[in-house]
């Protein structure tokens, strides 16, 4: 997903890789993102997500993925070339006066918060809250928590760049794991907001990546890339268990207008649609 807090430049390349995984107290996913993108002032990217109803403050677990900043060049290296053609995507209360600011987790060069539900953004900088109204033109997302990524100070110039477009290598990618609701899909935060507006349809720019749910589906064409093809390019120590070795993965690349909407990959048939 492309949604910010304030006006963006430009946006390009996006990335998201998606696996599942089981917590302790059920389905998990976990999630790493990397886009590049050019603003003129701080800004947040904020991603909603599909997390049980009464979850925590503590549901979403962020990993730092500093000391691995090409991840996403070594996952798009495993496949065999770009696919030329693109996919097609599947599918106010205030808080009380008492309630305390939300933690702020230093995940490398990103400063990051989970937001519960809709009305914990009173909790956040005034910065980085969506602007009014949005999240009510899209009533499905007021169940959903929400993560937030800002930039950390000593890295500030990425999101003051005044439209420059930032180098691949230039800011790692952001990673967390979160309770999801649905154990049977993945979910890619791919609808977009820019600009305080959320359209009917959307320009994409996306590269989806995710390994199956186990090794039996093991990924094979001009979409898949084996295990042991992406287990000898990708560092999976270096990963920080965001990947998983002998499980391969799978790619959907999405680049044109569609719908604006996130996308959904059933776990059960990851290379249909």
């Amino acid at each position: 997903m492309c949604c910010f807090s304030g006006p963006v430049h430009h946006v390009s390349g996006t990335r998201i890789f998606a696996r599942s995984s089981d917590g302790p107290a059920g389905p998990t996913q976990v999630l790493a993102y990397r886009m590049r993108v050019g603003v003129a002032a701080d800004v947040a990217m904020i991603l909603p997500l599909p997390v049980p109803a009464g979850c925590g403050e503590d549901a979403v677990h962020f990993i730092d993925l500093s000391g691995y900043p090409r991840l996403f060049d070594d996952i798009a290296g495993a496949f065999p070339r770009p696919p030329t053609a693109g996919g097609v995507p599947v599918s106010r209360a205030a808080p009380a006066p008492a309630a305390p600011p939300l933690v702020v987790h230093a995940v490398g060069a990103f400063d990051a918060s989970f937001v519960p539900t809709v009305e914990d953004f009173d909790r956040l900088d005034a910065r980085f809250r969506m602007p009014p109204g949005v999240w009510d033109v899209r009533p499905e997302y007021r169940d959903h928590g929400f993560a937030v990524f800002k930039l950390a100070g000593r890295k500030r110039s990425w999101w003051r760049d005044r439209g420059r477009v930032a180098d691949a290598d230039d800011v790692h990618p952001m990673a967390f794991s979160f309770p999801t609701r649905d154990g049977s899909r993945l979910f890619f935060p791919t609808v977009h907001v820019h600009d305080g507006t959320l359209p009917d349809h959307a320009s994409f720019d996306h590269e989806l990546y995710w390994q199956p749910a186990g090794p039996a589906d093991q990924p094979t064409g001009l979409d898949g890339a084996p295990a042991a093809t992406f287990d000898a390019i990708v560092d999976h120590t270096r990963a920080a268990g965001v990947t998983l070795p002998s499980l391969g993965c799978h790619r959907r690349v999405l680049r044109g207008t569609f719908p604006n909407t996130d996308t959904w990959i059933d776990l059960g048939h990851p290379a249909s649609t």
